[in-house]
C-alpha cells in the first residue's frame, strides 16, 4: 500500500472515530425528568490543538509544507463537526493551522489573547457549541486546564505537533480526550 493511500485509510478511519465519539452538534436538549419536566442541558465541545509545524525562521513564521499538510489533515478530521466558533491566537503559524476548517466551516476566525486564558476560557462558562481553538505548545494545555480539563504532559516543543485534545462538557462536568491526528 502506498504512504498516500495509508493516509487516506488513516484519514478515513480516523474521521469515523471522531464522528463517532464527538459530541455532534453539541447544543442544548431538553430530557424529561423524573417529574415530567423538560431540562436543559448545555453541552460544549472543545478542540483545541497546538499550531501545525512551522518554518524555522522569521519573527513569525509561516506553517511549513508538512504544518500546510497537517492543517489540511485536521480539517479533513474534523469536516463532520458542525463548529460555532474557531479561534486561533495573532500568529501566522495559528491562524494558517485554523484556515482549512474555518473555510470548510464557513466561519471567521477569531482572535484571542493566550496570555489571558482564564479570562478566555470564562467566555465559554456557559456557552454551548462546538469549538476550535489552534494555539501553541507552552498554551494549549493550560487552556484545557482552565476550561476545566486535564491538560496531560507539557508538550514536546521541537517535534509534537499531533496532540488533539477533546473536551467534553455536559451539565458542568468535563471529560478530557487527549487523541493524535496525523
Amino acid at each position: 500500500m502506498s504512504n498516500h493511500s495509508r493516509k487516506a485509510v488513516l484519514r478515513g478511519a480516523l474521521a469515523f472515530a471522531f464522528a463517532a465519539t464527538a459530541l455532534s452538534g453539541c447544543s442544548k436538549s431538553a430530557p424529561i425528568s423524573e417529574a415530567g419536566q423538560e431540562q436543559v442541558v448545555e453541552a460544549a465541545a472543545f478542540y483545541l490543538v497546538r499550531h501545525a509545524e512551522k518554518e524555522l525562521e522569521g519573527d513569525d513564521p509561516a506553517l511549513s509544507e508538512a504544518g500546510y499538510e497537517r492543517a489540511n489533515e485536521l480539517a479533513a478530521i474534523l469536516r463532520d463537526i458542525e463548529f460555532d466558533g474557531i479561534y486561533s491566537s495573532d500568529t501566522r503559524r495559528t491562524r494558517d493551522t485554523a484556515a482549512p476548517t474555518a473555510d470548510a466551516a464557513k466561519l471567521d476566525i477569531k482572535i484571542y489573547n493566550p496570555r489571558a486564558l482564564t479570562d478566555f476560557a470564562q467566555e465559554f462558562s456557559d456557552k454551548a457549541g462546538n469549538y476550535l481553538i489552534v494555539g501553541h505548545s507552552n498554551t494549549t494545555p493550560q487552556l484545557a486546564e482552565a476550561l476545566g480539563g486535564e491538560g496531560g504532559a507539557p508538550i514536546i516543543e521541537e517535534t509534537e505537533y499531533d496532540r488533539l485534545y477533546v473536551l467534553t462538557r455536559t451539565d458542568g462536568v468535563v471529560v478530557t480526550d487527549l487523541r493524535r491526528y496525523p
